[in-house]
């Protein structure tokens, strides 16, 4: 778990957060979650429909239908359904909000050099997969998403923790994701999307080495 100015970042595996501060519990992306420590979240954040992403039964462990808002890219209405909660908002990139204090953008997140076939990338801009930049007391969080380095990275605004891909194959190399972090220029930098599906240790291990800023690899929530 990483402290940052009054917040608590822990890594619940592959590409899942969970940020607690500020009286919120925000959630992003859970998957094949590990850890006892299932609290109802505020918000949880969906950036796309893969079921490495969207999830239903990791998003229940973390939902209540009283409490929890969940925010989801438009291509994620179909699996929504399976999980019966009443308040979610289907967003897409360039949309921006707002639950209680915590605010919301949504950038892009797509594939320009990872291939599922020739010319076929796995995740194109089409498809609508997000990342969003969150603030919550006054700390702006980035989440990536499933992306490749991307023109928008660039107009991020000032960013305080970059949640970053580094295993290759769907999202960016550790080399790539360094050349974002450097781009990007966060006070913090964390890897994701590894240990699962695809990628190591050694590819976080790998972009902390090239990343110019501060980079924390984060060992799973038990």
């Amino acid at each position: 778990m990483l402290e940052y100015k009054g917040l608590q970042i822990s890594w619940l595996g592959h590409a899942g957060f969970r940020i607690t501060g500020a009286g919120h519990e925000l959630v992003f992306d859970p998957y094949s979650v590990k850890t006892r420590a299932q609290r109802p979240a505020s918000i949880i954040f969906i950036t796309h429909d893969h079921f490495d992403h969207l999830s239903p039964q990791d998003i229940a462990k973390f939902s209540s239908r009283q409490k929890t808002v969940i925010v989801a890219s438009k291509n994620c209405m179909k699996g929504l359904k399976d999980i019966q909660h009443k308040e979610y908002v289907l967003v897409k990139p360039g949309d921006e909000g707002a639950v209680s204090e915590v605010k919301y953008r949504v950038v892009p997140a797509y594939n320009i050099n990872k291939f599922r076939a020739p010319g076929v990338v796995y995740h194109p801009p089409e498809y609508g997969g997000v990342g969003y930049v969150v603030e919550i007391a006054g700390t702006r969080v980035y989440h990536a998403g499933d992306t490749d380095f991307i023109p928008e990275m660039k107009n991020l605004g000032s960013i305080d923790v970059a949640l970053l891909p580094v295993s290759g194959t769907y999202v960016m190399t550790a080399s790539e994701a360094a050349q974002a972090a450097n781009t990007i220029n966060p006070a913090v930098a964390i890897p994701m999307h590894y240990g699962a599906i695809v990628g190591s240790k050694e590819d976080a291990l790998e972009f902390k080495r090239l990343a110019r800023c501060r980079v924390e690899i984060l060992e799973q929530e038990e």
